[in-house]
């Protein structure tokens, strides 16, 4: 039986998605509109995407519970009022 709680190895495995993906796409972006679009591009964005991986997911991993509290803050009595389920 595992030990860790299943919102946990959600929260996990949400943040390994999520920052994968955004990694991916702004580390292309920033690349492109650094370097251009040639012969040599993938060769710069794929080392330039796993150096922002390997620092994004331990910080969405860290930062969205706070983005969470934040959200709540900046909105719980709002959607506490609504009928939007």
């Amino acid at each position: 039986m595992s030990r860790i709680k299943p919102a946990r190895l959600r929260q996990l495995v949400f943040g390994f998605y999520m920052s994968g993906m955004m990694s991916l796409l702004m580390s292309g972006v920033i690349t492109f509109i650094n370097t251009g679009m040639d012969s040599a591009f993938l060769y710069r964005w794929i080392p330039a995407f796993l150096v922002a991986w390997a620092v994004a997911f331990p910080l969405v991993t860290f930062i969205a519970p706070v983005a969470v509290k934040l959200t709540e803050m900046t909105l719980g009595s709002r959607l506490k009022d609504s009928n939007v389920p």
